[in-house]
């Protein structure tokens, strides 16, 4: 019967604190809405649809892209699936469309786990904990990725929510603390890091008519980093720890949202250049645990 088909993101897991409510599904631990007082705060997507563009989704164990798919570590050339097939890079990690297996659905929280296991171009095994939690404050997300096969295995992670404030982005303003802009080709690959500029900077500047699908260097002066956006009396905060020392800004079609984006590593890291200084190793039994929120 079509009533008992299962919906495109799996089960829903509602959970609220006060003004704040939100929606995490089945389906790679996905953020499908979060709203204070009935408002949305990201762009959210209907329960019987699809995330686009990487709504909300969680990306590892890389964010963004890798050339051509193919990487070496630790002596040995991996391939994997290009899934970017237009550019030719793998982009976004392996978890994004794969169910989550549920470990706890409080009324404030949400704690899900995934066990990436060996395979064409990955090569060992981790487990991730993932755990949404409203509080008065907003949203924390706690991801805990251990490394629980024979083998060290390269790690990044990113976090891929749409703010929204109403209205188009146009008349937002951004304060974000940032270090340095990536430049990149046109398979959106990294070439050089670059020094801030008036293009790129996001220090109170109204976004105006300006695009960006960037990657910046986060400038961590304590140990949390927080980018604002505003729409006249209206502001969120997306915050993230310093083991998230970067963050994407993109600006969808539509102009409606911004994509804000922490991340722990650029794109391309797992090869060498510009960003590969930052790709995280984890040895078998070892662990990394990453924060970040939107207050």
């Amino acid at each position: 019967m079509i009533n008992d088909a299962v919906l495109p993101t799996g089960s829903q897991y509602e959970i609220s604190c006060g003004p704040w409510q939100a929606i995490v599904t089945e389906q790679g631990a996905t953020l499908r809405s979060l709203q204070y007082d009935g408002v949305d705060v990201i762009a959210s997507f209907d329960a019987h649809q699809s995330p686009a563009s990487s709504q909300g989704q969680q990306l590892l164990p890389w964010p963004n892209r890798i050339r051509d798919g193919h990487y070496t570590f630790d002596g040995v050339e991996q391939q994997l699936a290009v899934s970017e097939v237009d550019r030719h890079n793998a982009i976004h990690g392996l978890v994004a469309w794969a169910p989550w297996s549920l470990l706890e659905h409080t009324d404030v929280s949400v704690t899900q786990t995934i066990r990436i296991m060996a395979r064409p171009g990955w090569p060992g095994t981790i487990d991730v904990d993932l755990t949404h939690r409203l509080s008065d404050a907003g949203l924390a997300v706690d991801v805990t990725a251990r490394n629980v096969g024979a083998t060290a295995v390269p790690f990044g992670y990113a976090a891929h929510p749409y703010l929204s404030l109403g209205g188009t982005i146009d008349d937002w303003t951004i304060d974000a603390p940032l270090s340095s802009w990536l430049q990149v080709d046109d398979r959106l690959l990294p070439v050089q890091m670059r020094e801030m500029d008036y293009a790129h900077a996001l220090n109170g500047l109204k976004v105006g008519h300006r695009t960006f699908d960037t990657a910046y260097t986060v400038h961590v002066g304590s140990p949390t980093w927080r980018i604002k956006v505003t729409n006249g009396d209206t502001s969120h905060e997306l915050w993230a720890d310093a083991a998230m020392g970067w963050a994407q800004i993109y600006t969808p079609a539509d102009r409606r949202s911004l994509a804000v984006e922490p991340m722990t590593c650029g794109p391309d890291a797992f090869n060498e250049g510009p960003t590969h200084d930052d790709v995280l190793r984890l040895e078998p039994g070892e662990a990394v645990t990453l924060r970040w929120g939107i207050a």
